[in-house]
């Protein structure tokens, strides 16, 4: 084990005995509770003075189902997520260890004890409110853990090794889920313009050779290597150099350079097989995916009339010209359209924009300016709150834009990208996005399309709910909308 697995390992450790001593107070506080509602509140059932059972009776067996609890969570893994793991998966976990530990206990209750002295209701009440203490607290553990990720505190420097398909498909992940707690430090390729083309904010490094200098210089706590399968003696040689510097090293094998989205892993005995498999979305989920866009758009702008209208008078009262602005934008496979929004600049701004183009303050084919001059104040409000794209509930209605999708772009953008950026127009844009949850404007493009690829490799009809619900807050909020 190398240093850095040492500390992390030393680290998960001590986190993991703090939410055991936590998972004790809460057992026991939840099984107090359980008696006092069995026998001080007597809900949904009375008790006869002749099974009244003293609280110090129910000790022996509080302290009993606290250890069986703690090792049956031990067993199953509570305690031992794996990194990335959802707090559904922790709930998930936590119910059916939780239900196994209170059934043992009511059998061996029934074996060894009275089956009437003890009211089983006890340990129904005491279930359901163990598995609702313990869900608050790991979902408490994590905001706060989120936010020290966020401040850059608790996380792992990562370096990657290829910036490939497969290197690519690493850092979307990362971006995707800051929860895994990585900080990218950058990244090397032996390609030379691959190792001197950095992506976004993640840094190009160099090549290969400059990994154990890296590794000292810039702290890293882990190596990620995504080379292709055929540098199998390089692969070999960085996990040599990693060691010595006694840093964390894992392998994403690049088979055959095929994307990781096409790969499905089986296990057949122990034996590990992997497979190919074409990535699409099947016929229904396309139609589940329409039908929500088409009913929810309708139905939006069935109850947004009203909203509409008064917008459209806040606007006319503002400035003069249209409420409406129709901009072109590309859509799914390059297929242009008009993208309605709100106004939110004066009359005349896209002749103003070639003035303003050594202000832009986003990268890449992007233009934004934090404070444009161009803006109208009913437009600065509308572009704070997100309600300038809300007539795009039209093209979502019409079918050139989804509810959830990439972010549209203007033809004069899409002419600048990589052609690796161009895998975004597969599917139709959307009024929201990963990109949209995950910071907004305060993205750069490169991490904006890393988003907006792992979103189209990963689409699910649960994906889409679960943009839309955290959108609200974002939207709420105003982080990094201007």
């Amino acid at each position: 084990m190398t240093g850095a697995e040492a500390v992390f390992e030393r680290y998960r450790r001590l986190i993991s005995t703090v939410v055991a001593v936590t998972d004790v107070l809460l057992i026991n506080l939840a099984f107090a509770i359980a008696y006092w509602m069995r026998y001080d509140l007597q809900l949904f059932a009375t008790v006869d003075e002749a099974y009244f059972v003293p609280f110090r009776q129910f000790v022996p067996i509080a302290v009993a189902l606290t250890l069986l609890l703690l090792g049956i969570y031990k067993l199953s893994g509570v305690y031992n997520q794996p990194r990335g793991a959802s707090w559904f998966d922790e709930v998930y976990r936590l119910v059916t260890s939780t239900a196994t530990g209170i059934i043992l206990m009511v059998f061996s209750i029934v074996i060894f004890f009275r089956p009437l002295f003890y009211s089983r209701l006890v340990f129904f009440y005491a279930g359901v409110l163990i598995i609702i203490f313990l869900s608050i607290s790991r979902l408490l553990k994590r905001v706060v853990r989120n936010y020290l990720r966020r401040r850059g505190e608790g996380v792992d420097r990562l370096l990657i090794v290829g910036a490939g398909e497969v290197g690519r498909t690493v850092m979307r992940n990362i971006v995707a889920h800051p929860s895994l707690g990585y900080q990218i430090v950058g990244f090397v390729d032996d390609d030379p313009e691959k190792g001197g083309t950095s992506i976004g904010r993640f840094e190009a490094l160099g090549n290969t050779a400059n990994i154990p200098q890296l590794v000292k210089r810039q702290r890293i706590d882990e190596v990620i290597v995504t080379l292709p399968w055929m540098y199998h003696r390089k692969i070999v040689s960085i996990i040599a150099q990693c060691e010595r510097e006694k840093t964390r090293v894992r392998i994403v094998p690049d088979i055959y350079q095929m994307t990781l989205s096409h790969l499905d892993v089986e296990d057949l005995g122990g034996i590990p097989m992997i497979g190919v498999r074409e990535f699409s979305i099947s016929s229904s989920a396309r139609l589940f995916k329409r039908t929500m866009d088409v009913v929810i758009s309708l139905v939006g702008l069935i109850l947004l009339f009203p909203l509409f209208i008064l917008i459209g008078i806040m606007i006319r009262i503002d400035s003069p010209g249209s409420v409406l602005f129709r901009q072109i934008r590309v859509g799914k496979d390059e297929q242009l359209f008009g993208c309605f929004k709100f106004r939110s600049m004066r009359e005349g701004a896209e002749q103003e924009k070639e003035k303003l183009l050594d202000q832009n303050e986003a990268d890449g084919p992007i233009f934004k300016i934090r404070n444009d001059p161009r803006i109208t104040p009913v437009g600065r409000f509308l572009r704070r709150s997100s309600l300038d794209e809300l007539p795009q509930l039209i093209n979502v209605l019409m079918g050139h834009m989804s509810l959830v999708g990439p972010r549209p772009a203007p033809p004069a953008e899409v002419q600048r990208y990589q052609p690796w950026h161009k895998r975004r127009l597969e599917v139709a844009p959307g009024m929201t996005g990963m990109w949209q949850v995950s910071g907004r404007s305060e993205l750069t493009f490169d991490e904006m399309v890393l988003l907006d690829l792992y979103y189209i490799e990963n689409w699910s009809p649960a994906l889409d709910l679960q943009i839309l619900i955290r959108t609200i807050p974002e939207v709420l909020v105003g982080a990094g909308a201007y």
